[in-house]
């Protein structure tokens, strides 16, 4: 059994370069060879109207990547991927998960989809804010649609504020969400692989209003409640995630809110809070999952 571990064209280092090393060598102990690279050498193209493929050899591809062209085009060559193409692109895309997840009984905070704009020069009107503010009221949580480690989230606490990051981030695609106060900066990272739960943690900042460890929180092991356990195995169901991290705020009333969904959520701090080996778990499901 031989796979491929593709990683991103720019960036293999720090977090990101611990995933696929883990996996590497949990593959290797099970007696899987895996080669590890960077999705830069294009695994497939298009020839003379035909998909042309790199990957001869390959039995399966672990894809922690979001490059979604090169996705669709390992998929359509029937390699097994895990995650396959349209859960990662769901997962990739913040407000196309909750338009996923809607309907589906999954409690989640009020959310708006941000307006598409090509002109830099345009200004944000006065009525958007006027709804904005109706809908969701103050603070409010504005977020790039795409983005991983908390980074284009912003919390916006006065109008002045929301005004300036509508200005700064329009032309991206973003969304607005309701501001939950009893869960400022911390929330619970569930990791389910396979449609079973691996486990969950608490993660806490040091006094900012994201909780992710890798921008300075810190984690601890955490229980989930029967209803956060039946609300990860759905979530997971519905995006039809191999493998997935999930992130849950709790409300004033201690119940539980969808906050985002990583389909290649990063687990070198979860591994390490809670001693759970994470990168055999994957291993594991993915070889008794080609059997």
């Amino acid at each position: 059994m031989k796979g491929i571990i593709l990683t991103n064209a720019y960036v293999n280092t720090g977090d990101i370069a611990y995933q696929p090393d883990r996996l590497k060598e949990e593959f290797e102990r099970l007696g899987a060879q895996v080669d590890v690279t960077p999705n830069d050498f294009f695994p497939i193209s298009v020839e003379n109207g035909d998909l042309r493929s790199r990957l001869d050899g390959y039995d399966f591809c672990i894809y922690l990547d979001k490059d979604k062209y090169a996705l669709l085009g390992i998929e359509k060559l029937g390699i097994p991927v895990y995650n396959a193409y349209e859960p990662i692109t769901v997962c990739d895309d913040k407000m196309l998960t909750f338009l996923k997840l809607a309907n589906s009984g999954i409690p989640m905070p009020k959310t708006l989809p941000g307006l598409l704009c090509f002109d830099e020069n345009a200004t944000v009107k006065n009525s958007t804010m006027d709804l904005i503010v109706e809908k969701l009221g103050l603070p409010v949580i504005v977020k790039e649609c795409f983005g991983s480690l908390g980074k284009g989230v912003y919390l916006a606490k006065t109008r002045d504020e929301l005004t300036e990051i509508c200005n700064k981030i329009k032309c991206k695609p973003h969304l607005f969400q309701e501001y939950v106060s009893s869960s400022f900066g911390k929330d619970v990272r569930t990791i389910v692989i396979g449609g079973e739960i691996v486990g969950s943690i608490l993660r806490q900042s040091n006094g900012d209003f994201r909780s992710n460890i890798s921008s300075g929180g810190h984690g601890s092991p955490f229980t989930l409640t029967d209803e956060m356990s039946h609300l990860a195995l759905k979530i997971a169901k519905v995006l039809k995630l191999d493998y997935c991290g999930m992130d849950f705020l709790i409300d004033k009333d201690g119940k539980p809110l969808v906050c985002e969904v990583n389909s290649n959520a990063f687990f070198k701090g979860f591994e390490k809070v809670t001693g759970i080996n994470v990168a055999k778990k994957y291993a594991e499901f993915v070889l008794n999952d080609l059997k």
